[in-house]
């Protein structure tokens, strides 16, 4: 857990954590259990090769090469050769901060003390991660089983000075040992299990899977705040998110909404007045927002509870145990037993993370319903022009913004759901894979996709406020996300490009620092589903 500065590998991450070293730089620290662990582990695998028994990525040949026994001269080059096979990913590298979640997931995996490696390799991927070592690692190559396999092995080679990095602060990219070399570190010749146990685990869904909970739990709360200005300026009514309504269907997500909701639009003239107009209902991107907007928060939630479970499993294989802790088998000594499995299997993930990305698409396309609402004259309230145009016809206001939204919301849609999908490999060894990276990257871009169709939302909840009688007041939040907005982006004299502004407010949900202000003022702040 991170104190603040420190994230302390071997003991229980978090998706803050991640977060933090990724994206933040906090640097990372091996706790002494960690090394204890390590250290035991690394003697029970030196035990088995004494034995002289064939145990499987030991010193065995891998997937279908398994009946390969390897002659103990071979067992390091064997190792080395399965990383410089296993490197054959395609695409563009991933990004900084996803190779710093691949670094540190690995190496708090490691450092669990079930993989049988050396403390120097652990110690050699904390210096990478202190010291702004950063491998390129092509984005595609996984199918989730057995494990990030290709992504894993790009990283990989670096350690054992092949492959490329770049180096904080020098330009380029670097070779695999100069780039150790920059940061006063040394190349590995990796021992026996080392290879295997670098690339075998579900590291790079984990840790891409880390980062999008932390930005989707962000897009949850913008969401509320956008819906509530939206509802508000809209001449909605906040009725729907009466805690009488949560209390007879208790969907915990449904209640926090509703609670935000109730808190962004507390003290509203605008909502007060037109309380007893002749209007029945609100259409359902309206009526229904705490009901869809928790069902999403539960979504989220579900995916967070995985995530936390995967950040702190074991996921190589095989996995070595001590003998007295599981039944006699045949791989095993006095002191050690080696275990193969399937916890590289990202299955537990894919499907959550297919879920999630299928949830937050719903939220963006309810998010896109809205803008048309107060953009389309056939169906928005009297007081704002259509398309929010200050001159219509002449102008168009915002209105390709929601061709914008409506262009976002199909691509969200495309994403599909990777992880039902299978195509088996190595011989039919490996015949059901996860595709688990896949729904990883699928969810990363259905997140940013999501944050520019609610930065989307802001810009017009904000521009229609622009319309509302200004002797009226705003909620206590809705008028803190207003002045979010017009901080960054005026209003609207004329038409202009709309695509920097859509930009600058996506980046201010990202970043955070557009709700920070909103949730100051929030009595309570915001409220996720898990409170």
């Amino acid at each position: 857990m991170s104190d603040g500065t420190t994230v302390s590998v071997g003991d229980d991450l978090a998706p803050t954590d991640v977060a933090a070293v990724a994206r933040d730089d906090a640097p990372v620290e091996i706790s002494t259990a960690a090394r204890e662990r390590v250290q035991e582990s690394r003697e029970r695998v030196e035990s088995v090769i004494d034995s002289g028994e064939a145990v499987y990525g030991i010193n065995t040949g891998f997937g279908e090469l398994v009946t390969e026994r390897i002659p103990g001269d071979e067992l390091e080059e064997l190792q080395t050769n399965l990383i410089r096979s296993h490197a054959s990913g395609q695409g563009d590298p991933l990004e900084r901060e996803e190779v710093r979640t691949l670094l540190l997931t690995r190496l708090h995996a490691l450092s669990l003390g079930y993989s049988g490696v050396r403390e120097t390799v652990v110690e050699t991927l904390a210096g990478m991660l202190n010291e702004g070592v950063h491998p390129v690692v092509r984005t595609y190559g996984s199918l989730g089983a057995s494990g990030d396999l290709a992504p894993l092995a790009h990283l990989a080679l670096v350690l054992i000075g092949e492959g490329e990095a770049t180096v904080d602060g020098i330009e380029g990219r670097l070779s695999g040992e100069k780039a150790l070399q920059e940061a006063g570190l040394a190349p590995l010749t990796l021992a026996p299990k080392e290879g295997l146990a670098l690339i075998n685990g579900t590291q790079l869904t984990a840790g891409l899977a880390a980062l999008t909970v932390v930005d989707a739990e962000r897009l949850l709360d913008a969401a509320d705040t956008a819906g509530a200005l939206t509802t508000e300026v809209g001449m909605g009514t906040t009725v729907t998110s009466s805690e009488a309504i949560a209390s007879v269907r208790p969907h915990t997500g449904h209640q926090a909404s509703a609670t935000n909701v109730r808190r962004l639009t507390a003290e509203s003239e605008i909502v007060e007045s037109h309380r007893n107009c002749d209007r029945v209902q609100d259409a359902y991107s309206f009526r229904c927002l705490p009901q869809v907007h928790g069902a999403v928060r539960e979504a989220v939630t579900h995916l967070r509870e995985a995530v936390e479970t995967e950040l702190n499993s074991a996921t190589d294989n095989p996995l070595i145990f001590d003998a007295e802790s599981v039944a006699p088998r045949a791989s095993q000594t006095e002191s050690a037993a080696v275990v193969s499995g399937g916890n590289f299997h990202g299955a537990p993930l894919a499907h959550r993370l297919d879920y999630a990305a299928n949830a937050l698409t719903d939220l963006g396309a309810m998010s896109e319903r809205r803008v048309d609402r107060l953009l389309n004259p056939n169906l928005q309230e009297s007081h704002l022009p259509p398309f929010l145009a200050g001159e219509s016809g002449v102008e168009s206001g915002m209105m390709i913004a929601q061709y914008t939204a409506a262009s976002l919301v199909n691509d969200c849609r495309s994403a599909g759901s990777p992880g039902i999908d299978n195509t088996p490999v190595s011989g039919g060894q490996e015949d059901h894979v996860s595709m688990s990276a896949t729904s990883a990257l699928a969810l990363r871009d259905v997140v940013e996709q999501t944050r520019r169709i609610l930065a989307i939302e802001l810009l017009c909840s904000a521009e229609a406020a622009e319309y509302v009688d200004d002797s009226l007041e705003h909620g206590i939040g809705t008028a803190a996300a207003y002045e979010a907005v017009r901080d960054r982006v005026p209003a609207l004299d004329g038409d202009r490009s709309l695509a920097g502004d859509i930009d600058e407010l996506a980046d201010a949900v990202r970043s955070g620092k557009l709700l920070d202000h909103v949730e100051h003022m929030l009595d309570g702040g915001f409220v996720s589903a898990s409170e």
